[in-house]
C-alpha cells in the first residue's frame, strides 16, 4: 500500500501542487481546505490522472478541527502536512487577530490533538522566512527570529510552540521555510502571474516602494520535491530551507517578464509607496536541505516563468474572470 499523506490548505498554490506531486508518486492522498475547492485552472493536483488517490475535504482548521482529527485517525494518516495559514503580509495589519487566531491559536490546538496520535511518522509544518524578519547575507535555520508584521509574528508564535512540543514530547515534527515559489496555477494577486496577466491584458501593474526589495523565486515543482524528501527523510525537530541562491529586485523579475512578454515596463509599471513592515531583503541558506538530504533545484527562473506565461495564455480567458486581488476571509 502506498503511503498516506494528508494535506491541510489544499487549495492554496503551494498545497495544491504538493497534493500533484504526490499523485505522481503514487501516494494516497487527503486534502483539507476550508473552501470549497476553485476553478481547476487553480488546482494542479486536477490536472494529474490518478484522481482515484485523491479526495478533497472541505474543513476549516479554525471551525472543524475535531473532523480533522476524525478523518486522520479513521484514515490512519501517517503523515501530516500543514500549508493552512492567513499568509497575506501587507493585509495582516488591517485584521490582525484573524492572523493570530489561525496562524497561532488554531495552530496550537491542531498540534495537541495530533500529539496523541500513535501513528503519526511525520507532521510537516511549513513555515516561512518573514519570522526572520529584514536580514543581511545569506541565513541558515539558527537564524534569530525578528518578525516585523503580524503575519510575520503569528508565524513565530506558531514555530516556537512547535518546538516546545518537540522538546517535551518528541512530538515529530520538521519545518521547512522556503523562498518565493511561483509557478503554473499560482493565485492572480501574486507578482509573477499578476504581471503576465496585466501584461497580457494592458493594466496598470503597481510596484510598491519602485520594486527595489530583493528576493529568491523558487519553482513549486522544486520545493514539492525538497518537502517530500523532508517528510520521509527530515530529522524531527529540524528546519530546512528550500531556496535558490539566485536574488532578483521585483523591478528586475518585472523587467524580465515584460521583455519575454515583448512590452515595455515603463508602459506596464505603476511605482506607488512601500507597504508597512516589508522586508527588503531576505536570503536563505540552504546548504542544509543540499548537502544532508540531497535535493537540488532543477527548475531556472526563465524557464518557470515562462511555464507560467504558457499557462496564463492558455487560460487566459478563464483567468479574466477571476479575482485579481486578495480577498480576505476571516
Amino acid at each position: 500500500m502506498s503511503k498516506k499523506f494528508f494535506v491541510l490548505g489544499s487549495n492554496s498554490f503551494s498545497g495544491a501542487s504538493f497534493c500533484a506531486h504526490l499523485l505522481r508518486a503514487g501516494f494516497q492522498v487527503y486534502g483539507g481546505s476550508r473552501s470549497a475547492e476553485p476553478h481547476s485552472a487553480f488546482l494542479p493536483y486536477r490536472w494529474e490522472e490518478n484522481q482515484d488517490k485523491f479526495s478533497f475535504h472541505q474543513l476549516d482548521l479554525n471551525e472543524n478541527l475535531p473532523e480533522i482529527i476524525d478523518l486522520i485517525k479513521q484514515e490512519e494518516i501517517p503523515f501530516v502536512v500543514n500549508f493552512a495559514s492567513q499568509s497575506m503580509v501587507g493585509e495582516s495589519w488591517d485584521n490582525p487577530g484573524d492572523w493570530f487566531r489561525t496562524n497561532a491559536l488554531s495552530t496550537v490546538l491542531l498540534h495537541e490533538e495530533l500529539r496523541k496520535l500513535p501513528f503519526l511518522e511525520r507532521y510537516v509544518h511549513i513555515s516561512t522566512p518573514e519570522v526572520y524578519g529584514n536580514t543581511s547575507g545569506f541565513v541558515d535555520e539558527h537564524h534569530p527570529f525578528n518578525p516585523s508584521t503580524p503575519y510575520a509574528v503569528s508565524r513565530a508564535a506558531g514555530d516556537m510552540s512547535l518546538m516546545s512540543y518537540f522538546k517535551a514530547y518528541n512530538f515529530p515534527v520538521v519545518f521547512t521555510r522556503a523562498a518565493n515559489v511561483f509557478g503554473p496555477g499560482q493565485q492572480l494577486y501574486r507578482i509573477i502571474p499578476r504581471t503576465i496577466l496585466y501584461g497580457l491584458t494592458g493594466q496598470k501593474l503597481q510596484l510598491h516602494g519602485g520594486g527595489h526589495s530583493e528576493r529568491s523565486f523558487i519553482h513549486i515543482e522544486d520545493v514539492s520535491a525538497a518537502t517530500v524528501k523532508i517528510a520521509l527523510e527530515g530529522k524531527i525537530g529540524e528546519c530546512y530551507h528550500i531556496s535558490t541562491p539566485e536574488l532578483i529586485s521585483i523591478r528586475n523579475l518585472v523587467e524580465k517578464i515584460s521583455e519575454r512578454l515583448g512590452i515595455e515596463a515603463s508602459d506596464l509599471v505603476e511605482v506607488v509607496g512601500e507597504r508597512q513592515g516589508k522586508d527588503q531583503t531576505y536570503s536563505l541558506n540552504d546548504n542544509k536541505l543540499r548537502e544532508t538530504l540531497g535535493w537540488s533545484d532543477q527548475i531556472s527562473l526563465d524557464q518557470g516563468i515562462d511555464e507560467t506565461i504558457d499557462w496564463v495564455k492558455t487560460n487566459l480567458e478563464t483567468l479574466k474572470g477571476q479575482p485579481q486581488s486578495y480577498i480576505h476571509k476571516p
